[in-house]
This record gives C-alpha cells, sequence and structure tokens, in this order.
C-alpha cells in the first residue's frame, strides 16, 4: 500500500464478483486473509464503503469486520473505533419491502433485498422489467419521502441523504486519515461520487470493469484484479 495513502474499497463488484442472489456473498478465506495483511501494513489507512448495511458487511466479513472502518448503506452509517452513527430507520420502509415484493411477484425475475436502511430491487435476471422497476422506485420514493439509488441493474429505496463521497469526506477528516492520500476504488455508478471525493482531497479513483465515463483515473478490469493489486508489492 502507498505509505501515505488511505484506501477506501467499495465490496460487491470489486472485492468480490457480483451474483444473482445476493444475499449469499459471503467474503472467501482469500479475501479475510488479503484484507488481513492490509490492516498488518496500515490499520487505520482502510476502509470498506459500501451500498451494503454494516449489519451485512459484519455477517459476511465475519469477525475482521470489526478491525475495518466501514461505511455502509451509501455513506449512511459508519463504524470505526468503537464510533458508530447510523440513522434512524424509517418505518415506511416496511411498507415499500411488501410493495416491492408485490412487483417482484408480477416480475418473475426480478429480487429484493432487504437492507437495514434500504430495500433493493434487482432485476439481473429480468432485464425487461428495468423500466418498470425504475418506475416503480421514483413513485415510492415521492410517495414516502426515500431517496432512489440507481445501480448495475439494481434500483434501491433508502435513507435520504449522504452518499459514498460524504463518506470519504467523513472519514478524510479522521486525524489517523487526515493529511493522506485517499484512493477509492469501486465498480457502479454508486462509486462516482467516491471517485470525485478522493479527487478532490488529492488522490483518485479506480474503475473496476469496463471502461465509461467516470471520474475515477484508472482503472481494472475486474474483482480478481483489485486482489491482485491490493496484494502486490506497489499497493
Amino acid at each position: 500500500m502507498l505509505s501515505d495513502a488511505s484506501l477506501f474499497i467499495d465490496f460487491d463488484g470489486t472485492l468480490v464478483d457480483l451474483i444473482d442472489q445476493p444475499d449469499q456473498v459471503v467474503a472467501d478465506d482469500a479475501l479475510i486473509a488479503l484484507l488481513a495483511r492490509l490492516l498488518d501494513r496500515r490499520a487505520d489507512g482502510l476502509a470498506l464503503v459500501s451500498g451494503r448495511s454494516i449489519e451485512q458487511l459484519d455477517r459476511m466479513l465475519g469477525p475482521i469486520a470489526q478491525r475495518i472502518a466501514l461505511s455502509g448503506s451509501h455513506g449512511c452509517e459508519h463504524r470505526w473505533n468503537g464510533i458508530l452513527a447510523h440513522p434512524v430507520r424509517p418505518a415506511a420502509l416496511d411498507d415499500v419491502e411488501d410493495r416491492l415484493r408485490g412487483f417482484a411477484g408480477a416480475h418473475p425475475g426480478v429480487v429484493v433485498e432487504p437492507k437495514s436502511f434500504g430495500v433493493a430491487l434487482h432485476y439481473r435476471h429480468a432485464p425487461a422489467a428495468e423500466i418498470a422497476a425504475h418506475e416503480q422506485a421514483r413513485l415510492l420514493g415521492e410517495m414516502f419521502g426515500l431517496a432512489v439509488q440507481p445501480g448495475k441493474m439494481v434500483v434501491e429505496l433508502r435513507v435520504p441523504g449522504g452518499d459514498k463521497g460524504a463518506a470519504v469526506r467523513r472519514m478524510m477528516g479522521r486525524p489517523i486519515m487526515a493529511g493522506t492520500r485517499p484512493i477509492f476504488i469501486g465498480d457502479d455508478w454508486t462509486d462516482e461520487a467516491g471517485f470525485q471525493a478522493a479527487s478532490d482531497l488529492g488522490g483518485f479513483g479506480v474503475l473496476v470493469g469496463p471502461l465509461r465515463e467516470t471520474a475515477a483515473l484508472y482503472g481494472l478490469p475486474d474483482s480478481a484484479a483489485v486482489r491482485a493489486w491490493l496484494g502486490g508489492e506497489g499497493a
């Protein structure tokens, strides 16, 4: 790892491959070992910034999650060194989840993923439902005052406020990270705010996956390449 850098890393599509059933993602032994090595090099310079909730990250990562600075739910919740900050869960999310399950029932292949502070609608197996899924999310967002967060073959309704850029800025304000060079690694459109924040603070972004218009300065082809770069002497 660059000696003067702080690493901010997305999870799905960056450290692990995207899969059809998001609730079945787990961190494999090789990833846990890689994270342990990164922590040994510079424990306070590593953070995971994910659209997943911290509860989900804890479940997928196991005990090592307690050693890593985490920002979950698209920058809405944070945990590091015993400090935990999160919003109040809107009661409306239960109603939204029920309505989205009704939508999924009418569109075979669509998957509903409940989160701590949001509900996601995945249409990877039902690409023809994309327009309808986004329209449903837009209507429910307006009805219940929730933010609509599009992503790769997914649209999520979540607590308003916060994004991955805000998460980077918040963590870079910690004395332990202040003055370091932020590097944000991610694959989705939701990571663009993180790329921009890293650039604004003197660092850069790394886009994972196919080339597209982006605020990231560099690119890596897939999660395997991310792991290889992080595990190499140059990272």
